[in-house]
Order: structure tokens, then C-alpha cells, then sequence
């Protein structure tokens, strides 16, 4: 299996919506960029970091780090239900556990415990970096149901009928039992 090394890149606070922010990862060379949507909750325990790391240097995930040995790494490897699926896994395979993504942005943060996405999964969700870009894009397979829905009615308010399109399929994939 291919991966690619993801970096941290920056956090923002999403225009129109106090609860969610998105989170940029690139490549390693800054060319691709992947977009990761995360609530208040999470933002606030990142922007703690970048802002102020002296201040948690006690904290209990700063403190558990410190108990983790060095042979961990994590990789993304697939998305269900709007989610990013992510293992953390000690190098010799022998044990793994499964995270939200946006945790496994903070322990990447804290600890520089490597973060990896499977390159096929690179390709299908990354777009290329503009270090000067105004906004970025967030794949529609990657929000929830709700935040398609607030998007959907958004689309038909603007008479962006393509995009309401795409919105309503993606919804309706979701609802289908085959998934």
C-alpha cells in the first residue's frame, strides 16, 4: 500500500458558521492539498496548541503522548458516512485502534506522530495547493447529513441547481440500504 505523508497546514473557522472549522493537510511537497471538517470543540483544542503549546504542556493529551512510545504512526484509509476512517498503528502491526480524524490531526500536532493517507484516497479527495487561495474546497463525501442538508437548501436558495444535484445524490446514496 502507497501513502502519502500529510502535514499540517492551518485551521479555519468556517465563513457563516461558528461550529465548524476546516482543517488543511498537505503533502509533504505543499502540491495537494486535503480539506477536514471539525467542530468548535476540536477547533478550540487546536487553535490551544498552535497558540499557546507552552500552556499544555500538562494537559492530559500531552501527558499521554509522553507515555506513547515512538513506533506509532496513522493513516486515513477510507471514508463511511461522511467520515474519514483513520488507525493508529504501532510499526510492527501488532496492535492498531481506530480515531476520528480530527484527533488524529491534534496527536499529529502534539506529538509529530507521523499522519499518512493512502495515495489512491489522496488523489480522489485532494485538491492542488494554493498557499494563497481565499477559501477551500470541502468534498461532499466527506461532510454529514445535516451539514448536506443546510448545504442543499443553500444550493436552492442561490439556484445553484447543479450543486443541489450533487447534494441530493450524495444524501440519497447515504440513505440507501446498500450502504
Amino acid at each position: 500500500m502507497r501513502r502519502t505523508l500529510l502535514k499540517f497546514e492551518n485551521i479555519q473557522q468556517v465563513v457563516g458558521s461558528d461550529d465548524i472549522a476546516v482543517i488543511l493537510l498537505t503533502d509533504e511537497h505543499r502540491q495537494r492539498a486535503l480539506s477536514i471538517v471539525c467542530d468548535e470543540t476540536m477547533t478550540r483544542q487546536i487553535l490551544l496548541r498552535l497558540q499557546s503549546p507552552q500552556n499544555c504542556k500538562l494537559m492530559l493529551p500531552e501527558a499521554l503522548v509522553q507515555m506513547l512510545p515512538d513506533e506509532y504512526e496513522m493513516t486515513i484509509y477510507g471514508i463511511h458516512d461522511g467520515q474519514y476512517q483513520v488507525v493508529m498503528v504501532d510499526k510492527n502491526f501488532e496492535r492498531s485502534v481506530r480515531m476520528r480524524m480530527s484527533d488524529a490531526v491534534l496527536l499529529n500536532i502534539i506529538s509529530e506522530c507521523p499522519l499518512y493517507i493512502e495515495e489512491q484516497l489522496m488523489r480522489q479527495q485532494s485538491v492542488p495547493f494554493d498557499e494563497n487561495a481565499r477559501g477551500v474546497a470541502i468534498p461532499i463525501n466527506t461532510m454529514d447529513v445535516r451539514r448536506l442538508n443546510m448545504a442543499l437548501q443553500r444550493a436552492i436558495d442561490n439556484e445553484n441547481y447543479e450543486l443541489a444535484s450533487q447534494l441530493r445524490d450524495e444524501i440519497k446514496r447515504r440513505k440507501s440500504p446498500t450502504e
